[in-house]
C-alpha cells in the first residue's frame, strides 16, 4: 500500500494491505495523531516511511543537474500507440538506460 495521508489514513491503509504485506508512508497530508500499532502487528506489516527532501534540497540537486549536464540515459522511445511494444522490450531486460513511451509530439 502507498500511504500518502499520515496519521488521518494510516488506520485504513493498514486495514486494506493483506497479512505480511507492507505500507510505504510518503507524505503526511493530515494532522498528527495517535497511530495504534496493533492492526499492523496482526498483520504482520512491514510500515516503511520514505523521506523525499526538502525543497531547499529538491532545488539544490536541480542546481548540480544543470550545472553537471546530468541527462538519463535513453535506451529507446515508443510513441504511444506501441506501449505494449515497449512493455515488452522492458520486460525482455536488454535495455540499458530508459525505455520512454512519447505522450505528446
Amino acid at each position: 500500500v502507498v500511504e500518502v495521508g499520515g496519521a488521518g489514513t494510516l488506520p485504513r491503509s493498514i486495514e486494506s494491505a493483506r497479512l505480511g504485506g507492507q505500507v510505504h508512508q510518503i507524505g503526511v497530508l493530515t494532522g498528527g495523531g495517535d497511530i495504534n500499532p496493533a492492526g499492523a502487528m496482526r498483520k504482520g506489516l512491514i510500515l516503511r516511511g520514505i523521506y523525499v527532501g526538502s525543497r531547499q534540497m529538491f532545488e539544490a540537486m536541480n542546481r548540480a543537474i544543470a550545472l553537471h549536464k546530468i541527462a538519463p540515459v535513453i535506451d529507446r522511445v515508443f510513441d504511444f500507440e506501441q506501449a505494449p511494444d515497449a512493455y515488452h522490450h522492458l520486460q525482455g531486460q536488454s535495455h540499458v538506460g530508459k525505455v520512454v513511451i512519447r505522450i505528446a509530439a
